[in-house]
């Protein structure tokens, strides 16, 4: 797991003592613990001389106070001054983030108008199969139609040349009916009643 990072410098004294070292002392010297710790310390070193006071450390003295006074006066402006550089960099990083979000979505869009205008082809495609379906079922009702046409052609024509045959069959058999008749006709009389059925028979022909 990995720790989390300071956003803001611990608490300090006299410009880089660290608070943490005051708070060590308290518990077993007090308050004045670590300033005693610190000039009898100092005060040793020098007697000794195991720190000599060159021009060195003047130098030292002068330089760190200069970094004190840097950090006090300038150190709040340059913080103001990089937290605005995160904050535009982290604005960008957001940024093309939403953009390549904002891609991902419109993707996600289209690939979904792609697939509503697939299922419209699926649909489109069992439209014209339906289609061909009706077009091959009118074909087959309109073949059978012929079949039937044909076929009552044909039944109407063996109809008709039935009734023919039998109206020559009956022309025929009234035409020798007659004429066995006529042969046989002795007087007037007859003649005349035989005029008669051979109307009759006429008429009878024709119905």
């Amino acid at each position: 797991m990995l720790s989390r990072v300071r956003q803001e410098p611990g608490k300090v004294r006299l410009g880089f003592i660290p608070e943490e070292w005051f708070t060590f002392f308290y518990k077993k010297t007090g308050v004045t613990g670590p300033y005693t710790f610190a000039v009898g310390l100092s005060t040793y070193l020098v007697s000794k001389e195991f720190y000599v006071l060159e021009h060195e450390f003047y130098n030292g003295l002068s330089l760190a106070i200069l970094c004190i006074f840097g950090v006090k006066k300038l150190g709040p402006k340059i913080a103001a001054y990089l937290d605005k550089e995160v904050d535009a960099y982290e604005a960008e990083l957001s940024s093309g983030r939403r953009s390549e979000q904002e891609g991902l979505t419109a993707s996600i869009e289209n690939e979904q108008r792609n697939q509503w205008s697939a299922e419209g082809q699926l649909m489109l495609v069992n439209a014209k199969r339906e289609n061909v379906q009706l077009q091959l079922e009118a074909e087959y009702r309109q073949r059978l139609m012929t079949a039937y046409d044909q076929v009552k052609r044909y039944l109407d024509y063996q109809l008709e040349r039935e009734g023919v045959e039998r109206r020559v069959a009956q022309k025929n058999l009234v035409n020798w009916v007659i004429k066995q008749v006529m042969g046989s006709i002795t007087s007037e009389q007859e003649k005349q009643n035989i005029d008669k059925c051979i109307a009759d028979l006429g008429v009878l022909a024709k119905a």
